[in-house]
């Protein structure tokens, strides 16, 4: 029970990657509050549902509050909440750049202003942004997602060095996922998912589970000395 007593927040936890993440957690002992504009795919013992856009900053403010009165700490977030417009750059529309920051990048800012001070309070915490191998090597058609994924390993950064500034171990880390076969990939056909594979050193695609345990990992004091990092879970794909 490697998250026994310990109160955890997973944005965009309501299936895909976010849902595995969630179980996982709950698994080895956390309650568990997911965060999501979606309906819950799952059931599961102390896996609680609440409804949230991430973009709205009066909500997340109120979301902050709501578990804290509740719980009296927040020992975990992770920041999953994502969505894709994918355009070329020269076709990308104002609003398609617009939303996939707003909700990939500022609605992490959002939740991390308050919840990251909070646990500089409570005595430590740790805090998972998941980004992506997009964030990391870009890829064409998708400037609005590269973007605010990379903006995510600097904000990662950024995080780590302010909310243990006092001494107080608050640990930030972020993930960058590879393909992964959640319900999106499902979608596409077979032979385009085949040189995806192709692509890793694995010569496969990632499964959510593969992405929960490393965010298992760093939830939990097995990674008490790792800060500051993105962890890239890829299967060794270059795009």
């Amino acid at each position: 029970m490697k998250l026994k007593d310990k109160v955890a927040v997973v944005t965009g936890g309501a299936k895909g990657i976010g849902a595995e993440i969630a179980k996982a957690f709950a698994r080895e002992g956390a309650i568990v509050i997911v965060a999501d504009m979606g309906e819950m795919t799952y059931e599961m013992e102390n896996v609680i549902f609440y409804p949230l856009n991430v973009t709205d900053i009066d909500g997340c403010k109120t979301f902050f509050h709501t578990i804290v009165d509740q719980y009296q700490h927040i020992d975990i977030l992770v920041n999953n909440a994502g969505i894709t417009r994918d355009a070329m750059t020269r076709k990308m529309t104002d609003e398609q750049w617009n939303l996939v920051l707003d909700v990939n990048l500022k609605g992490v800012f959002n939740l991390g202003r308050y919840i990251g001070p909070h646990m500089e309070e409570i005595g430590g915490g740790s805090i998972i942004n998941i980004s992506s191998v997009v964030g990391v090597f870009g890829n064409i058609g998708q400037a609005n997602y590269a973007a605010s994924k990379a903006g995510l390993i600097g904000l990662t950064m950024t995080w780590a060095k302010e909310f243990a500034r006092k001494g107080v171990p608050v640990r930030v880390n972020a993930i960058a996922p590879g393909y992964v076969m959640t319900d999106i990939l499902k979608t596409v056909p077979e032979d385009l998912l085949h040189s995806f594979a192709q692509m890793t050193m694995l010569k496969r695609l990632g499964e959510p589970e593969e992405i929960a345990s490393v965010a298992l990992f760093l939830a939990s004091s097995d990674a008490a000395y790792i800060t500051g990092q993105t962890l890239n879970v890829n299967g060794g794909m270059r795009l």
